[in-house]
């Protein structure tokens, strides 16, 4: 029996589980999201992320590559394909048709309706564009149009970039899961983000107010979700 005198959380009602994550494409205005098919998708994955260390160094805080070669990649590919936890997609570009980056659904919990947005990279080339803030988008929409409560975003401490584009995006800092991981035979203390489905209208208006209306201009999503 429980103690009347002693705090707990607000009761949840859930029908259920959450629905199973099927999804196999997303489209949107500037990127299309789509299931992996290491047939279409491979030369031009290995194209737009290999061939110098400049470029080759987006894979520092990503737990596999770079690639020794395409064939290697497209044997990854296959895996990732055929995996629907993570559910990795690829990001085309949908002016020039090609395929830039990847991205996951990841960690997905239906009982507790909850999911982890992750494994993310994209070509150098489109960086900086509005390429992963469409990208994060589209995959929020599915999420929370599922009706899933929770979306987290977790990324190596060090990795800067990541950590400004969960706070840009409008995820919350949760803190640091200190000596959480080791990969590429080093430590990774893991930095935390969360978004609820509480927080999302407002937050999916800002986005959309930066994609779709301001064209990208002024005032600045980071500014827009810090008000």
């Amino acid at each position: 029996m429980s103690n009347p005198d002693l705090p707990t959380g607000e009761p949840v009602i859930l029908k259920g589980d959450a629905p199973t994550l099927d999804v196999t494409e997303l489209p949107g205005k500037f990127v299309s999201l789509s299931r992996i098919d290491p047939i279409r998708d491979t030369s031009e994955l290995f194209a737009c992320s290999h061939g110098s260390d400049e470029i080759e160094s987006l894979w520092t805080y990503v737990g596999y590559g770079p690639f020794s070669t395409e064939l290697a990649m497209g044997k990854w590919l296959v895996g990732c394909a055929e995996s629907t936890d993570p559910l990795f997609m690829t990001v085309a570009d949908r002016s020039s048709c090609t395929s830039i980056g990847m991205v996951s659904f990841l960690n997905i919990v239906p009982d507790a309706w909850r999911l982890e947005l992750g494994n993310i990279w994209y070509a150098p080339s489109v960086q900086r564009t509005k390429v992963n803030t469409e990208s994060v988008y589209l995959m929020l929409c599915e999420s929370f149009g599922l009706g899933y409560r929770r979306v987290e975003w977790k990324c190596d401490a060090l990795n800067a970039k990541s950590r400004t584009a969960a706070l840009r995006l409008g995820f919350k800092f949760e803190g640091v899961f200190r000596q959480h991981l080791i990969y590429k035979g080093r430590n990774r203390d893991t930095a935390s983000f969360s978004m609820l489905d509480t927080e999302w209208p407002r937050i999916r208006r800002n986005i959309e107010i930066w994609l779709y209306e301001n064209e990208g201009g002024s005032p600045s999503l980071t500014q827009l979700n810090a008000s």
